[in-house]
Formats: C-alpha cells, structure tokens, sequence
C-alpha cells in the first residue's frame, strides 16, 4: 500500500488555502479521500516532503504543526492497516479500506506473526544493506523455517525462549551437522531481527538477548612469500586460469576483496595507487598504493577488453584458483580443526583444496607483515576494524620469523 499526500492547487478557495488530498494505491486501485480541516497556502506545501512548512519570521502562523500531527496519524494508521492486510492474508478493497477509514482505523488489532515479520525485516533492510548481508538473511529465514518444520516447534515471538535455544542447537549439530560457527551465525542473524522487531514494538520479549552461541577460531590460510610466487610465475597453458591467477594474486599485492576488485574501474587506477569505495565498509576514496607487482599485473590487461581486470563470478572464481594453485603445486599438507557443538573435527588436506578468493587478502596482510610493513599501514591498506582478529595476523607473522630464526641463525655453531 502506497499512500501520499497532494495539495488541491484546483481547490483554491478567496483566502488561498487549498485542502490536502490523501491518494491510497493498493491492489491495482486507487482512493482519493481529502483530509479533513487540513488546508494551506500553495507556498506553504512542501511537495517533496508533502507535508506543510514551517512558516518564516515575517509570516502568520499557518497550523502546521497540528495539520501534520493529522496527516501523520492518517499515514502511521494506514501502513498499520495495510500491516493488518499482509498478516491476514487479506484481499483489500476499496469498500474494506473504506470501511475502515470511517470506523476508524485505531481499533484495528494487529498479532505481528514471526515469519512474516522476518520477511518485512529483509524487505526493509534491501535498501540500506549489502546484497551479501540480504543473502544471510534469506538464509537464516530459511533455516529457522526448516527447524520449525522438522521439530514442530511453532516460533513466534514469545517462543524465542531458552527451550527455543535448546532445541536449535541439537537441531543445528545433531541433524544438520553444521558446525559451531554456522550456530553462531544464525543466533547473531536472530538477535539483530528481534531487536528490530522490538524497536517497531511487535513484541516485548527480551530473552533473546541471553543468547549465547559460541564461534570457534578458524585457521587463517594464506600462501607464503615462496607460494605466491611460484602461483604468481606459473605458465598456465589455459586463458582461464592466467586470468584467475592474475586477479587473485593483484589481490594477494594490494589486499583487497574480490568483490571490490570485480567493480575496478580504469579511473579508479593512478600510477601509484587506486582509489576505490569498498563494498563491505562503504568506506569512501580509499587508497590503495600499487607495487611492483600489482602494477605489473594491470599493464597486462591495459587496452584489452579485460582492462583494468578480467571479471569472473565468484563461484567459478573459487573452483579455477583451487585448480590453479593444484597445477602450481601448493600441496603442502594444511589442517584445519572445527566442532560440532563439543566433538572435535580434524581435516588435513592439501594447502590448494583451501584456497578460495578470501585467502588472498590474508595472504597480503601476513607477509606484508613478514616483510616488515608497520601493522598500523597494513590496517589502513585493508581497513581492518577489529583489533582481535588483526591480531592474529601479527601473532601468525610474529612465530614465522621466529621459526625462520631458528632455521638460519640459532642453528649456526658457535
């Protein structure tokens, strides 16, 4: 439902005032009902705003304040109307949203139900959010759906309890068998949507907020300085993997995502740096300075079709980059360890089988820091917000000189 306010410029009367007339657009139809007592001059409207201005200085008081106290109670109860619609299932007709105007709109009773309340919590959040950020939400809609299918555990809002946390984890690990970070994901997606849904008062339960699921540390994989540049001098024999290598190791030079690589523009690049708006932050005219490498990297592409990068989506992205780091030979046997609830789970597999697109920016920041970059420009480079995961990095760069040490020097006879 769609409803907007328009002043009636053919209604003047001898005093200038012209009554405000409120358009309601629903289910291929519209209703036009004036507002009752509300009229102003044509100087007075504020067409953007559709509401009646603040009048200056110089001028006579014109009502403003209780003639948008009016328009704004009309507007706030039809959203509550339409609200009333969608939760029902209701078809509206003109006769229905007439009726209700007239019986007043105030004794409509509206029970917000859970799920399609999660669906206005995504539709509301498409515009101001990331699409990626949407996707976790569809997903957690879904799971949460799944759950209540399989355990017949109806959710609403007074539901989401500490049985509802029970019975969620031993669906989440004993039936899914998904791990620990997956819980932690859906319970951080919960928590954001039920403090949503309390500030727009459709509920008063608070117990969410106890929630806790815990989220394990997971390895960070990356390549070392002798990895990246045997991948980096590789000759592959296919266009495809050239090109997949090429984007990946830019990013493994510059530290940036793929996604922000993808959305690279020619203007974006200087001779020493590029300026870029990054995806996930939104941080605007960030600058990036190029090396050697990541330079050279673009001069390839420069005047082709692929210019400044060649663009590929993420998925085949992450299957070509496992193949081309398998025909580089980044085999080194690599272990990650994750739990499900309390079991613990150890998978060793060749370095190549973990690579994915994430990995390059890890792969910047930990031998940036290997090399010597000062920790507080790597953080300016990538933006890294939070001190605890930047911390690992430094911890992970901090052991690798103190193995190398003892390689080298410590095995030295005196």
């Amino acid at each position: 439902m769609q409803v907007t306010f328009h002043l009636r410029k053919d209604k003047i009367n001898k005093d200038g005032l012209a009554p405000i007339r409120m358009i309601i657009a629903t289910n291929g139809f519209k209703i036009f009902k004036a507002v009752k007592k509300v009229k102003c001059t044509e100087s007075d409207w504020d067409t953007r705003k559709e509401r009646i201005k603040n009048p200056n200085k110089k001028s006579n008081y014109n009502n403003h304040i209780e003639f948008n106290k009016i328009i704004d109670e009309l507007e706030s109860n039809l959203k509550k109307l339409d609200r009333y619609i969608l939760l029902n299932n209701l078809v509206p007709t003109k006769e229905f949203i007439l009726e209700k105007l007239t019986s007043g709109i105030e004794s409509v009773q509206i029970i917000p139900e859970f799920f399609p309340s999660f669906q206005e919590f995504i539709d509301t959040n498409r515009s101001t959010k990331v699409a990626r950020t949407i996707k976790s939400y569809v997903t957690s809609r879904n799971f949460l759906q799944d759950f209540e299918n399989y355990t017949n555990y109806k959710l609403t809002f007074e539901s989401i309890d500490s049985t509802f946390f029970e019975k969620i984890q031993d669906y989440t690990f004993i039936v899914r068998k998904n791990r620990n970070s997956y819980l932690a994901f859906l319970i951080k997606t919960l928590k954001t949507f039920m403090n949503w849904s309390y500030e727009k008062e459709y509920h008063k339960n608070l117990k969410f907020r106890k929630f806790k699921a815990r989220e394990d540390e997971t390895e960070i994989i990356y390549l070392t300085m002798p990895e990246l540049m045997r991948l980096y001098n590789h000759e592959f024999k296919s266009a495809k993997h050239s090109k997949v290598r090429d984007v990946y190791c830019f990013n493994c030079f510059c530290g940036l995502r793929i996604s922000d690589t993808s959305a690279l523009k020619p203007s974006n690049i200087s001779n020493d740096a590029i300026t870029v708006t990054i995806k996930k932050t939104r941080a605007n005219n960030t600058r990036i300075p190029l090396n050697k490498f990541s330079k050279a990297i673009l001069a390839k592409y420069k005047d082709t079709i692929h210019e400044p990068l060649p663009t590929i989506s993420q998925q085949k992205f992450n299957k070509y980059i496992k193949e081309c780091c398998e025909k580089a030979k980044i085999n080194t046997p690599t272990t990650i360890t994750r739990y499900i609830g309390q079991k613990r789970e150890d998978i060793t597999k060749p370095k190549w089988k973990f690579i994915t697109s994430h990995t390059a920016r890890k792969t910047f920041v930990t031998n940036s820091l290997v090399l010597g970059m000062k920790e507080m420009v790597v953080r300016n480079i990538t933006g890294h917000k939070k001190e605890e995961s930047f911390r690992r990095y430094v911890k992970i760069a901090e052991d690798l000189k103190q193995s190398e040490m003892d390689n080298t020097w410590n095995n030295l006879e005196l």
